[in-house]
């Protein structure tokens, strides 16, 4: 798997913490000017055996600091741990990156991005996707990890939430479909997150071509899916495996690597149910480390993807050369 060899990664080292549900996503303002220049060539292409993966960049939000981010640790806390994986410590940097896995017999598009829907610095999968010569209309499946704005947006279209990929099958979890399109679960969230519930109760229902799966089970030819739950209720991960060469995509199990790697412990804001996101990123990690299998992350470091290797009581993150 040339791209994620120890001779084709940079060093950088790698913290802890999460994001979730329990809070609003904030817009950047047209007065903050975006400081994170994109990539020179919006893709990155590698092999996991027989099968052609493209991590194609959709944008970043360049959060601002928040005391309230992670649960438990400080603002400096977060600063320190940003510095020590090589990034910026000015503010939180989270880039969307989907992934397309070509089969060979199916186009597989793991998230669908922010459409353009989230931060006035995201919003580009589409034309990137056509510059990387993927054409968005021949996807045949959809793996959303789970139903946050930023994974999900990028199915509706802004205004009309009319579906932008109705022939494409869209694979979710069951406990996360649930979750989201039951009436009752409106008034039991916080206020900013209730538009978000109506959006999905107004749409994913009507959809025909919507497959809910459970636990740990093969989704498509060569790629399973991981229960990974506590980011949101029915969170999963994906098992990608061809020609005996393997990857996972973690969608958000470990969201901002640096913030929740090496210190895994440290819960983020965004966590529904915090003890059980640290569960599940530390298992996953666990699995990860000990079958020496490559790892894909939507919020990674462009372009997306890495190795991990266990760090006393956490685990460090060598990105892919970008």
């Amino acid at each position: 798997m040339p791209l994620l060899s120890r001779r084709d990664v940079i060093a950088s080292a790698a913290l802890a913490a999460a994001l979730g549900v329990g809070a609003p996503v904030t817009l950047i303002t047209p007065a903050q000017a975006q400081k994170t220049p994109p990539p020179a060539t919006p893709f990155r292409r590698f092999a996991v055996g027989t099968f052609e993966c493209t991590a194609v960049y959709d944008g970043i939000w360049e959060k601002p600091h928040d005391p309230a981010f992670i649960k438990n640790a400080s603002v400096d806390d977060v600063k320190r741990a940003l510095r020590a994986a090589g990034q910026t410590d000015e503010f939180v940097p989270i880039p969307f990156i989907p992934l397309v896995v070509s089969t060979g017999r199916d186009l597989v598009l793991f998230d669908a991005g922010t459409g353009g829907q989230v931060q006035p610095t995201a919003g580009t999968l589409l034309d990137n996707m056509k510059e990387a010569g993927l054409d968005p209309g021949k996807i045949t499946t959809i793996m959303i990890s789970h139903f946050h704005p930023d994974h999900i947006f990028g199915l509706m279209e802004k205004g009309s939430n009319a579906a932008l990929f109705p022939n494409a099958e869209i694979v979710v979890s069951t406990a996360e479909y649930k979750f989201w399109t039951d009436p009752a679960v409106i008034e039991k969230l916080p206020e900013a997150r209730r538009p978000l519930a109506k959006r999905i109760q107004s749409t994913f229902p009507a959809w025909k071509n919507v497959r809910q799966v459970d636990g740990e089970m093969e989704v498509a030819p060569g790629i399973r899916s991981i229960a990974t739950p506590g980011h949101t209720p029915g969170h999963i991960a994906f098992h990608i495996a061809s020609g005996g060469e393997q990857m996972i995509y973690s969608g958000d199990t470990f969201y901002q690597p640096a913030l929740s790697l090496r210190t895994p412990h440290w819960h983020g804001s965004f966590d529904q149910d915090g003890p059980l996101a640290e569960k599940s990123r530390r298992a996953l990690a666990d699995r990860i480390v000990a079958d020496k299998v490559p790892v894909a992350g939507y919020h990674f470091p462009w372009p997306g993807a890495g190795v991990l290797e266990k760090d006393g009581s956490g685990y460090a993150l060598t990105p892919a050369k970008a």
